[in-house]
């Protein structure tokens, strides 16, 4: 029985040195007695928490997004939070009587981000460990230290400090888009939306290494470069480092995707390709693969590009593939494509291209 126990406070503390390394990307908060003192339902509350609303300030202004998770009644929970003056922090809030984990995974799903990437804050040791038997990739915590390295990113970007405006923004447009009738190219039509593609310069290069370690679903080959590396590559004679912005009537998307491509004279291979998975489904994509595309063209080289196949990274192999690339070979667990450029491609209608020739 005591080696099994001994078992168990190891795999207890691997999991908590796991977690401590983490990245988080989301703060799920409670609300009675973790938000603000008192507990709603049963007499009232007594304010927010000491330190809490510096807390929130602190982790907006780190592009940390922040929701709640709460067991209360969701009108009267709202007009508190309203009235404290801190519902804006809030994306898709989760009040009900329902599981927390249940609301951490419907969250999950709406930001369409990692659970791994989470921190629940909670008071309650019985909702932390509802939480962490359900779903220990989640970091469950009674109080949040904005000074621990979890909640610490290295770089602090404009896009990353407006990161919760540029989603509430999001909100919005797939509002819209619910009740927009007509077809899909016509409601991006509406939007006007505007895409920069251009060589990736020094004030950009914090956000590119932010984007590389952030994005994983929408990353072709799953590598994660340091500024410094990114540097390298954006100085070097044998590669070209571009990145995209985008922006519409709604406001800015940010810088929303990086492209690493190595040369020779006689042929490009696209080392890394990635996206926001905010913009997927506004063919950023694959605009942003023709525009590599017409590069190669008029440079008069081959077009490869690696890929690392797997579950998560479906949606850019399949993008790839409506791009006209085809296999090429296999080298380990890379698999190589190779475009057919003799096609030529009109970017969407609903684009206003703005390139920076290399």
């Amino acid at each position: 029985m005591e080696s099994a126990e001994i078992s168990i406070d190891s795999q207890a503390e691997a999991l908590r040195a796991e977690q401590s390394q983490k990245n988080i990307k989301c703060v799920v908060w409670d609300l009675d007695n973790t938000l603000w003192q008192g507990t709603l339902l049963e007499g009232g509350i007594d304010g927010l928490k000491p330190g809490v609303l510096e807390t929130l300030r602190i982790l907006d202004e780190r592009g940390i997004l922040q929701s709640v998770a709460s067991k209360n009644e969701y009108s009267i929970a709202m007009k508190k939070l309203k009235s404290l003056g801190v519902s804006d922090y809030f994306l898709y809030p989760q009040i009900h009587w329902g599981a927390k984990s249940g609301s951490l995974q419907r969250i999950a799903s709406d930001l369409n981000i990692g659970l791994n990437t989470f921190a629940f804050v909670d008071d309650q040791a019985f909702e932390r460990e509802e939480v962490a038997f359900e779903m220990p990739e989640v970091l469950c915590v009674e109080t949040i230290d904005t000074d621990a390295a979890a909640f610490k990113p290295r770089f602090s970007t404009d896009d990353s400090r407006r990161r919760r405006l540029m989603y509430q923004a999001d909100i919005e447009r797939k509002s819209v888009e619910q009740h927009f009738e007509g077809p899909p190219d016509d409601f991006l039509a509406s939007l006007g939306m505007q895409l920069s593609i251009h060589p990736a310069r020094e004030e950009d290069l914090k956000r590119a290494e932010e984007l590389t370690q952030r994005t994983h679903q929408l990353n072709t080959t799953g590598y994660t470069y340091s500024y410094d590396e990114l540097n390298q590559f954006r100085t070097s004679d044998q590669h070209h480092l571009w990145i995209a912005g985008l922006e519409d009537k709604y406001g800015p998307y940010g810088k929303i995707g990086l492209a690493l491509v190595e040369r020779t004279d006689s042929a490009w291979t696209i080392k890394l390709l990635l996206m926001s998975c905010r913009v997927m489904s506004r063919g950023v994509g694959a605009t942003f693969i023709n525009f590599i595309r017409n590069q190669a063209r008029q440079n008069e080289v081959r077009l490869f590009a690696e890929i690392l196949p797997n579950e998560r990274n479906r949606m850019m192999y399949m993008t790839y593939k409506f791009n006209q690339f085809k296999e090429f070979e296999q080298r380990g667990d890379l698999a190589i494509l190779e475009n057919d450029l003799s096609r030529i491609q009109d970017y969407p209608r609903y684009f206003q291209m703005d390139i920076e020739q290399t």
